[in-house]
Parts: C-alpha cells; sequence; structure tokens
C-alpha cells in the first residue's frame, strides 16, 4: 500500500502520493472539481535517503501547498478576480517574513527580556516562549469562520486517508466511522520540530542576540531533516511507547487544528484520494 498524504485547501482537498498530486474543491455551483498532476522527479528522487529527504520533502510541501492553495482559492473567485503569479509571489514572501517575525525573532526578543543568561536556560525559555507563541497563533486564527472551515477540509482529509489506509472502501458513510486526528499529520510534523529546536539551540551558547537569531534560521533545514524522520519513524512504530509519547502532543494540537466535516466535505477528500490513486 502506498503511503499518501495531504493538507486542506479552500474548499478542497490536497492528497499527495508518491507519485502524483491531486487536488479537489467544491466549486460555488456546488460541482466538485479536481485536477491531478505527477510529482517533481527532482524532489523523489531523494526519498529514500535519509535526512536529505526531509529538507527536500520540506521544500515541495512548501511550493506544492502553495500552488494549491492558490488554485483553490482562484476556484472560488471570478474570472477578473484570480490572484497571479506576481499577488502570489508577493504574498508569500511577507508570509515567510511575518512568520519569521512571530516564531523566531518574537520568542528570542521575549526570553532576553526575561532571562539575562545566554546558556541552556536562556534556549529552553527561548524554545518554551515559542510553543506559547504557536498556541496562542492557532487559537486566534481558528476563531475565524474561514479557518474553521479549512479546519474541517483537514479533517475530512485525515479521515480520508485513515479509510483508505484501513482497506475499506471510499464511501462517506465509511469515512465518516474515523477519527479526525492522523500521526502522519503537517501539524504533527511542526510539533516535533518546536521540541527538537529547543534541543539544537541549546548549543548555541553565543550572548550576541544577532548570532541568535542567525543560527536559527541557518538551521531550520537541520531541524526539518531531524523532525521529518522521527516523524516517519513515529508513523512506522506508533504501537510503541516512546513514540506513542512523541507524536501524542501533535494529536492535541490536531483537535484544534482539525475539526468534524460535514458529508459534502468528506466527498471532496474522496475525490481527491480516489484521483491520486488512479
Amino acid at each position: 500500500m502506498e503511503y499518501i498524504g495531504g493538507q486542506a485547501l479552500v474548499e478542497g482537498v490536497m492528497i499527495i502520493s508518491p507519485k502524483k498530486v491531486a487536488c479537489s474543491v467544491r466549486k460555488p455551483d456546488g460541482k466538485i472539481k479536481s485536477k491531478i498532476e505527477n510529482r517533481n522527479p527532482r524532489y523523489t528522487k531523494y526519498s529514500k535517503v535519509w535526512f536529505i529527504r526531509g529538507i527536500f520533502a520540506l521544500i515541495e510541501m512548501l511550493y506544492l501547498g502553495t500552488k494549491a492553495l492558490t488554485w483553490s482559492s482562484n476556484e472560488q473567485l471570478k474570472r477578473e478576480e484570480k490572484i497571479t503569479k506576481k499577488e502570489l509571489t508577493f504574498t508569500l514572501l511577507i508570509s515567510i517574513i511575518i512568520g519569521v517575525l512571530i516564531f523566531v525573532l518574537l520568542p528570542l526578543f521575549l526570553s532576553k527580556i526575561l532571562i539575562q543568561s545566554r546558556g541552556i536556560l536562556f534556549n529552553i525559555t527561548d524554545g518554551i516562549f515559542r510553543i506559547i507563541v504557536f498556541i496562542v497563533y492557532l487559537i486566534l486564527i481558528s476563531r475565524s469562520k474561514e479557518i474553521q472551515r479549512i479546519f474541517q477540509y483537514h479533517g475530512a482529509e485525515h479521515m480520508a486517508v485513515h479509510c483508505y489506509e484501513h482497506k475499506k472502501k471510499l464511501t462517506v458513510d465509511n469515512v465518516k466511522k474515523f477519527i479526525t486526528l492522523h500521526p502522519r499529520c503537517g501539524t504533527a510534523f511542526l510539533i516535533i520540530v518546536l521540541i527538537i529546536s529547543i534541543f539544537v539551540f541549546s548549543f548555541i551558547w553565543s550572548k550576541n542576540l544577532f548570532i541568535k537569531f542567525f543560527f536559527r534560521i541557518l538551521l531550520i533545514p537541520v531541524i526539518a531533516a531531524v523532525s521529518y524522520e522521527i516523524l516517519k519513524l513515529s508513523a512506522r512504530f506508533q504501537n510503541k511507547l516512546f513514540f506513542k509519547m512523541l507524536i501524542q502532543p501533535g494529536l492535541w494540537f490536531q483537535k484544534i487544528t482539525t475539526k468534524k466535516p460535514d458529508d459534502k466535505q468528506i466527498e471532496v477528500a474522496i475525490a481527491s484520494v480516489k484521483s491520486v490513486l488512479n
């Protein structure tokens, strides 16, 4: 059985298999529209190389996720309102800058105010602040009705993947039997990244705040690579106590980032899974 995964879109779901990418959305007229593409072999050729594959997986997911979100957004808009590539590039750049400011610089600044030392205690405090900022961010965005719908599609994606992995026929009734939480979720990956970053950044002993900030950015690919391998092992050995404990925080956070979908949302998720498997 092929491993599949994906993400929620605007009124839709993206599913990725080892060779294909499928996106399905519910259009304003009520019809489901799907598109299927082959994955770029530049990313997939490193899929069996430990650690290196994590970096390529991160780059590919950022690219595919942004591309799919743009497509799904445009499918909800009139032709004259569609997002251009220039607007997409600008929005992505601004999003990255804001993300760095909120999830890297802000925790660093708060730690500097609270802790005078620059040793392990400072780095642990910085990591704790980073987790707190992430929790607050999730809670705040989850209040939006638009985000709640995306979280419902996120839940539908997980339920459809569970149904496929349990070798059940992909029907609405079968999919509804499964939970919205999944151990290979991107939310679980982010939580592992946050935990691993605390340990990695603890080795940065410089008193210079700029150097600390620089290395936090520089080490992101390393942390992502290690976290990716841990996530893969967790999915493989999820019944082992150590890995159960490791993925549990990610499952807790998915109670925020996934919501119970309705039947129409499940139909979209099923369409995406079926498309990628064809």
